[in-house]
């Protein structure tokens, strides 16, 4: 059975810092990019970071550069993205997907808020 389990949200003050994880399982997770993904009320899903299945190669949305870190560990089965100097604007549900092309699938998470706020 696939699953992708996000944790690490809840809500934070502007300026502050979360860590989110995501726990992979039911699948070859080494053959696996991982992208976090994020939706805002009202907006449609975005793509935030995404980090190869080597865990070489990188990239994020503009607005996050700087901020945001994607990582993974491939013996723990699991993908890390940490957050700082979260703004207001970071404030959505944020999801996590495991994605190959050469293999034709792709699998999400049940998604998890995070919530910037004073």
């Amino acid at each position: 059975q696939v699953q992708l389990v996000e944790s690490g949200g809840g809500l934070v003050q502007p300026g502050g810092s979360l860590r989110l994880s995501c726990a992979a399982s039911g699948f070859t997770f080494t053959s696996y990019a991982i992208r976090w993904y994020r939706q805002a009320p009202g907006k449609e899903r975005e793509s935030v970071a995404a980090i190869g299945s080597a865990g070489i190669s990188t990239n994020y949305v503009d607005s996050v550069k700087g901020r945001f870190t994607i990582s993974r560990d491939n013996a723990k089965n699991t993908v890390y993205l940490q957050m700082n100097s979260l703004k207001p604007e970071d404030t959505a549900v944020y999801y996590c997907n495991a994605a190959s092309a050469l293999i034709g699938k792709s699998y999400w998470g049940q998604g998890i808020q995070v919530t910037v706020s004073s």
